[in-house]
């Protein structure tokens, strides 16, 4: 029964290759989508997850990473006293103006502390060295800014907000959800540069918990002591800033009618193929019956077939994903194809197949054994 379903299924070779294709082409699109769509996340909370701080305390309903109201520096030191914390910082995240040599303006997003060696960041100094930033007036530039920016090389200078920098360093690997160039600089520069929005203030407190120290409680007592503050864990930080993308910008729904398309493409080339299939062979089934075997069998033939589909169709549409990697790099995005992601598209290729052979199993249930031998 099993050499019939797969002779059935390759006796049209090239009814077999457009079979596949179709797969090929729904799991390329799926994975590309949803890889994209992983990548955009992951922008949007690099950061918190390169800095590694336990805790996060923000301004009240703070909606996410980027969109932050500035509170009193000062709150620093109620964090400090606190049982448990080993080190706490302030840090300044802002949006400032960059004019170019070419006279436009363009945005950047200002990443400002005190001790950024000491959270690691940025963490991929490519050139330069991120202490010298206390030393004048100097910034880092992270390397994806040369999109938006223009070529720029260390000791150039580029006038923030009015004032001319010096660029000391350059970093790679930071970026963000909007795609805005991330910028490194001392805290105490950019308050000088934002007086009016950042002197005396700050957009967030990074906590570091002592080795051993109660998570649950450091948070509770960092609670009443700053009662106009929220507190998130890193992870529940990073979870709150990616859902706030995925619900008010729309790419949740985007890329879900962008997989939802994918998987459509593949069931219909997949339903459509099998039914033309069994069509065409609905003699050889009926032999089938008429030496004795039942419906059950042939339906075992068309769910082999579409298992066949499936896994062929995966590697087929697998491979070509993987090999854009660099290509979409190249605009400057992610594509990252995490292994539960492969995993959850195989399976679902896997079902959707199946699914698809339902179609043909209603057609071959009425198939009368006489009929092999009519004329």
């Amino acid at each position: 029964m099993v050499d019939l379903g797969l002779k059935t299924l390759l006796h049209d070779k090239i009814r077999f290759l457009i079979t596949v294709s179709g797969v090929a082409f729904a799991v390329t699109l799926v994975l590309v989508q949803a890889g994209l769509f992983v990548g955009l996340l992951d922008n949007s909370t690099i950061t918190i997850e390169k800095l590694g701080a336990d805790l996060w305390v923000t301004s009240k309903n703070a909606p996410n990473l980027d969109f932050v109201h500035q509170v009193p520096e000062s709150n620093l030191y109620r964090a400090r006293s606190v049982k448990g914390v080993a080190k706490a910082d302030n840090l300044i995240l802002s949006f400032m103006q960059v004019r170019l040599p070419t006279g436009a303006e363009e945005t950047t997003v200002v990443y400002a502390m005190d001790d950024f060696v000491g959270w690691n960041m940025p963490w991929n100094v490519t050139r330069g060295d991120v202490r010298d930033l206390k030393r004048g007036p100097f910034m880092l530039l992270d390397e994806s800014a040369t999109k938006r920016f223009g070529k720029f090389e260390v000791g150039d200078y580029r006038e923030v907000n009015g004032t001319r920098l010096k660029i000391v360093g350059t970093s790679r690997g930071a970026k963000s959800f909007t795609t805005t160039p991330l910028s490194f600089m001392d805290l105490r520069r950019a308050q000088e540069l934002q007086p009016e929005l950042l002197a005396g203030k700050a957009s967030y407190i990074l906590v570091k918990l002592e080795p051993g120290a109660d998570l649950a409680a450091v948070k509770s007592e960092l609670e009443a002591k700053l009662p106009y503050n929220d507190v998130y864990t890193g992870k529940a930080w990073a979870e709150r800033s990616r859902g706030y993308w995925i619900v008010n910008t729309g790419i949740g729904f985007n890329a879900f009618l962008t997989v939802f398309l994918g998987c459509l493409v593949g069931v219909v080339v997949v339903a459509q193929t099998l039914y033309t299939s069994t069509m065409e062979h609905l003699k050889e089934f009926g032999t089938v019956k008429a030496i004795g075997g039942s419906n059950w069998d042939i339906y075992k033939m068309l769910g082999q077939q579409a298992s066949i589909a499936a896994v062929v169709g995966f590697v087929l549409g697998y491979v070509p994903a993987q090999l854009l990697k660099p290509v979409i790099a190249k605009a400057d995005l992610k594509l990252i194809i995490v292994p539960e992601l492969t995993a959850t598209v195989f399976v679902g290729t896997f079902v959707l197949c199946l699914l698809s052979a339902l179609v043909s199993f209603r057609k071959v249930a009425g198939i009368d054994p006489a009929l092999v031998f009519r004329a």
